[in-house]
C-alpha cells in the first residue's frame, strides 16, 4: 500500500479513502514451499545417506561375499551349501529390492502395503533362516577356506539384519504405539 508500509498476512487492506471505502483492491500474492524443492527430484538423496541405507548396503555386500565365497567353493555336503546359497541370495534380492523402494520412493505411490511393517516381517523371517544357514554352513565347512569365510560373512550378515530388524521396529512399531498415546 502507500505510506510505506508492505501488506503483511492477516492484516486488513484498507481503500485509499480509509475504513469505508467501497472500492476494490487486489492483492497477488505468492507462497512456495520448501518440501517441494527438496522432493522434486527422482531418487531420495537425503535416503542414500542414511544410517538405514549404509545399513542395507553393508548387509547386500556382505550377503554378497558370503553367497561367492560358498559358491566358488569346493562343497562336502551339497544340500547344506544349496540351502546356505538359496538364502544368502534370496536375503540379497530382498533387501536390494527394499533399498530401490526406498531411495526411487516407490513407498509413496505403492500405499496398499505398510512398507515398515513388510521390511519388519521379511527381516524377521529373513535373518532366522540366515542364521540357521550360516549354523549349518559352518558345522559342514570341514576347515576349507572359502566355506568357512562364507560362514564368517552369514554370521556378520545376520548381525546385520537383526540391527535392521530392530530399527524397523523400533520405527515402525514404537513410533506409532508412542505416536497414539500423544
Amino acid at each position: 500500500g502507500k505510506g510505506g508500509r508492505g501488506f503483511e498476512p492477516g492484516s486488513a487492506v484498507l481503500g485509499a479513502q480509509g475504513a469505508m471505502s467501497h472500492g476494490v483492491t487486489v492483492v497477488r500474492t505468492t507462497t512456495s514451499s520448501p518440501t517441494i524443492l527438496r522432493e522434486s527430484g527422482f531418487m531420495d538423496c537425503g535416503y542414500a545417506r542414511s544410517c538405514s541405507a549404509m545399513l542395507k548396503i553393508a548387509q547386500m555386500v556382505s550377503l554378497l561375499i558370503a553367497f561367492l565365497s560358498v559358491k566358488y567353493s569346493h562343497w562336502t555336503d551339497y544340500s547344506a551349501y544349496c540351502y546356505f546359497t538359496a538364502v544368502t541370495i534370496c536375503d540379497l534380492i530382498m533387501i536390494f529390492i527394499f533399498y530401490l523402494v526406498y531411495i526411487f520412493r516407490i513407498y509413496r505411490s505403492l500405499t496398499c502395503l505398510s512398507w515398515p511393517l513388510a521390511e519388519l516381517f521379511h527381516y524377521a523371517i529373513g535373518t532366522v533362516l540366515l542364521l540357521i544357514a550360516s549354523i549349518v554352513g559352518s558345522s559342514k565347512s570341514y576347515g576349507i577356506p572359502g566355506l568357512v569365510a562364507g560362514a564368517c560373512f552369514g554370521f556378520l550378515a545376520t548381525f546385520l539384519c537383526a540391527l535392521s530388524m530392530w530399527l524397523s521396529y523400533k520405527i515402525s512399531c514404537v513410533t506409532q504405539t508412542t505416536g497414539a498415546t500423544a
